[in-house]
């Protein structure tokens, strides 16, 4: 692997220090370009390191349970359904009360709001009323003096519940079948003229249709889902929480108690990953103890144990698929057909903006002519699945990719000579199924860079003289491409605010409305402020999430963290500068447009003071030395009636080579090697990005690989709830060479200092992996069946697709 990074550049993967040099707060190593950098008084484009690594490393970094307990804290716990359905009969509370250490039962009719944490459509209960609808559903809150005695009290659901049971419906198509739907169906077409995808399918010189069945992820976030809700005077709450989105916290906490929204205070400093399962879901949590606190007027604290957390909440939809296609000679698609049945679980949390992204990302990287795609909101007795980084994205692309693979294999082509072929051009090539233009495009260039650095086409033949020689062990390559809308796709969401001050000594505080979950926010956006300031990156703080400092804010969702909060914190920074340089010109009486802020000084015309010394004078001359900021992404509008505008502000490109080896007598594969080019725009932290490209990278390989959710069938039992029986990629399976490289392209857009989004686009990156699998299974027929491959492709999916391979075709 590369070990250099050069900001504002192709960037590679920066020198990793040891963890002791994390704890003592050693940098990470850099590189010339960093130190000139820095010397020319840059604070953006530079690989600091994470805000709170040597907190991290160390273990001193505080999460919402390393708060201290105020005194009289009592400990929460939640009584699941024992059954995925049924009629709730009745629960004993007298047994759940007589349990040692239970101060109080808390059951719907208790609860004196809303019974309700759906948030967008209302059908979400916080406990379970008239009707139980999954395995695990939260029907009563225990609240006892001790978190074990709590749990333990909790467990005796399974005696306190009464439940008339149902059958239950635990498979998508199952239940898509039965007509059981969440909402009406999504269409998203483009047509020439009524009924011309199905006429250009049938006209076309080669057809193909087949299906394909994806499965959901957990988020396996290290640190659960935990509420820590303190009751504050005069009928207010002080709520802990770990969530990617306080203002929603907020807003369903005040609900559930009947209050307003200024009556809760929700705080977040940090989070120990969030993934997207802490933007809705953390609502159950956040309002069942802050129910408790407000009716016993003690803090009270809930913290899910892991099982638990698996068996309440959702997780990444699982997909199935339909598919048509018609295409010519050389694999261009002339029409294409897709239906996709979303697993969305009981409730529809925010399954339908999901699914309005998988649409909005079949297309990928393609320009589709004509295009017909149908979504369903499956309703399954399971749990509500829910946002997952990529957020539709991953599920609506991997389709494509798929047929394209498919099309390679029935014309005899290497599958990148078909996915070129079918790339966005500019002109007639250009607009997308929903309407809106690609004015940014960069893939073409991307993957010719690509193949040149990866060798690839040199690659491909030694796969295949190695496959010809070797009967048991088979390798495979495959390069797919990504192609991924940045923004909200609800518009009034791109929004965000912040406020800066500066202090008379020179340093800055920052609060914005983002929250920090490991991905390098705060980071980020104090390299902003620093910038702006021209003052060192030691010299800014970002502070703790708080809904009474920053309102209304968006999730931090959508990658759109650094790009709304870094452009609302600058704006905040640029008032301040502005006042400064405005009170400089008049102090030392020169012209506003010679002075500059930078290293430290500001240069005033031929004189240099220090920024702090600046600040104190116009602290004495009583210069406003704090402002507030606000940002708004522009030119975004949709239509969720007509499938149609322009949802993404920007688009972010990649693309990535793997090869893989499969062993065909235990389906068992290995990931051999993978380069990576992807599109960051020019990075605001070249250090943190590649993190986040190779992080994203390697959870998506294994949601795509090994991380198999499994239902009892009879029951709805989640099998896989915990890390013995759910199979996260650990260190073992990254790809022992593993190359990422940021592709020289600053964003055409002007975002903030002209970066792009990284943390979403790199879970396509792993489509390669998949692919590249295929390949191999493919090749242990001689390239002539298709593989009818599921994902996650696990061990016993390899071997059921080698079957069908070696039969020789006739997939199910």
């Amino acid at each position: 692997m590369n070990e250099q990074s050069r900001p504002g550049s192709a960037t590679s993967r920066a020198t990793k220090p040891g963890l002791a040099g994390f704890a003592a707060g050693v940098r990470v190593a850099w590189s010339e370009a960093d130190e000139a950098a820095l010397a020319a008084g840059s604070r953006v484009g530079v690989g600091v390191p994470h805000e709170s690594a040597h907190l991290h490393v160390s273990g001193a970094a505080a999460y919402v349970d390393d708060v201290p307990e105020r005194a009289g804290t009592l400990h929460a716990a939640l009584g699941l359904s024992p059954v995925a359905a049924g009629t709730l009969l009745g629960i004993d509370t007298a047994l759940l009360r007589a349990q040692p250490g239970v101060v109080d039962v808390i059951i719907a009719s208790d609860i004196p709001g809303a019974n309700e944490c759906g948030p967008v459509v209302h059908d979400d209960p916080i406990l379970a009323e008239g009707a139980v609808r999954y395995l695990g559903q939260p029907v009563f809150i225990v609240v006892a003096t001790a978190r074990d005695l709590a749990r333990r009290a909790a467990a005796k659901a399974r005696d306190a519940v009464r439940v008339e049971p149902a059958e239950p419906v635990l498979d998508p198509r199952a239940a898509h079948e039965a007509g059981r739907h969440l909402r009406a169906p999504m269409e998203l077409v483009r047509e020439s003229e009524p009924g011309a995808c199905r006429r250009a399918i049938a006209a076309a010189p080669h057809r193909l249709a087949g299906r394909f069945s994806l499965g959901g992820q957990e988020q396996f976030y290290l640190e659960g889902q935990i509420t820590y809700a303190i009751p504050t005077e005069n009928d207010g709450m002080h709520v802990l929480c770990s969530t990617q989105h306080p203002s929603e916290m907020q807003h369903l906490v005040a609900h559930a108690l009947g209050w307003r929204s200024h009556q809760v205070l929700v705080e977040c400093r940090r989070m120990g990953g969030g993934f997207g399962g802490k933007e809705s879901q953390s609502g159950l949590f956040a309002c069942a103890a802050s129910i408790a606190a407000s009716r016993l007027g003690r803090p009270v604290k809930l913290r899910l144990d892991r099982d638990d957390d698996f068996l309440i909440t959702g997780r990444r939809h699982g997909f199935e698929y339909d598919y048509e296609v018609g295409f010519d000679d050389n694999g261009r698609i002339a029409g294409l057909v897709i239906t996709m049945i979303a697993n969305a679980g009981h409730s529809t949390d925010l399954s339908m903006a999901v699914l309005t992204r998988a649409l909005c990302h079949a297309d990928n990287a393609y320009f589709l002519p004509e295009v017909a795609l149908t979504g369903h909101l499956a309703r399954t007795d399971t749990q509500s699945n829910t946002a997952f980084r990529g957020f539709g994205g991953p599920q609506g692309a991997l389709v494509t990719e798929i047929i394209l693979d498919s099309i390679a294999r029935r014309l005899g082509r290497d599958a990148l000579e078909i996915r070129c072929a079918n790339f966005y051009g500019r002109g007639a090539r250009d607009v997308t199924p929903y309407g809106q233009t690609v004015e940014d495009n960069v893939i073409a260039e991307i993957v010719e860079q690509l193949v040149r650095s990866s060798a690839y086409h040199e690659r491909r033949a030694a796969v295949a003289a190695f496959n010809a020689t070797s009967p048991v062990l088979k390798k495979g390559l495959a390069l797919t491409p990504v192609k991924f809308g940045i923004s909200f796709n609800v518009p009034h969401l791109n929004q965000a605010g912040a406020l800066v001050h500066v202090y008379a000594d020179g340093s800055a505080l920052v609060n914005h409305g983002g929250t920090e979950m490991g991905q390098g926010l705060n980071t980020k956006v104090a390299q902003v402020v620093a910038d702006a300031l021209g003052i060192g990156f030691d010299q800014v703080r970002c502070t703790a999430t708080d809904t009474s400092k920053v309102a209304n804010t968006s999730a931090t969702a959508a990658s759109t963290g650094a790009d709304l909060n870094g452009m609302a914190a600058l704006d905040a920074a640029l008032a301040i500068r502005g006042r400064l340089a405005a009170f400089a010109a008049e102090r030392f009486e020169t012209g506003i447009e010679s002075i500059r802020f930078s290293n430290g000084l500001v240069r005033i015309g031929g004189t240099s003071i220090s920024f702090a010394d600046l600040v104190r004078m116009a602290y004495e001359a009583r210069v406003q030395l704090w402002s507030d900021g606000f940002y708004a992404t522009p030119k975004i509008n949709w239509s969720p009636q007509t499938m149609r505008g322009r949802p993404f502000y920007y688009f972010a490109y990649g693309a990535a080579v793997s090869e893989v080896v499969i062993d065909t007598l235990s389906g068992e594969f290995t990931a051999l090697r993978t380069d990576i080019l992807h599109d960051a725009g020019r990075s605001l932290n070249p250090a943190i990005d590649i993190g986040q490209i190779e992080g994203g990278f390697v959870q998506s390989m294994g949601w795509l690989t090994s991380e198999e959710l499994v239902w009892h069938p009879k029951t709805g039992m989640l099998l896989t709830h915990a890390p013995s029986t759910y199979k996260i990629p650990t260190a073992n399976d990254v790809p022992a060479v593993l190359n990422t490289t940021l592709f020289d392209s600053p964003n055409r857009e002007p975002s903030i200092h002209r970066s792009k989004a990284v943390g979403e686009p790199p879970m396509l990156l792993a489509f390669s992996v998949l692919l590249a699998i295929r390949d191999a299974i493919s090749a242990a027929g001689g390239h002539r069946v298709d593989p009818p491959l599921r994902a996650p492709a696990t061990p016993e999916a390899i071997l059921d697709a080698l079957d069908v391979v070696r039969a020789g075709g006739d997939a199910p």
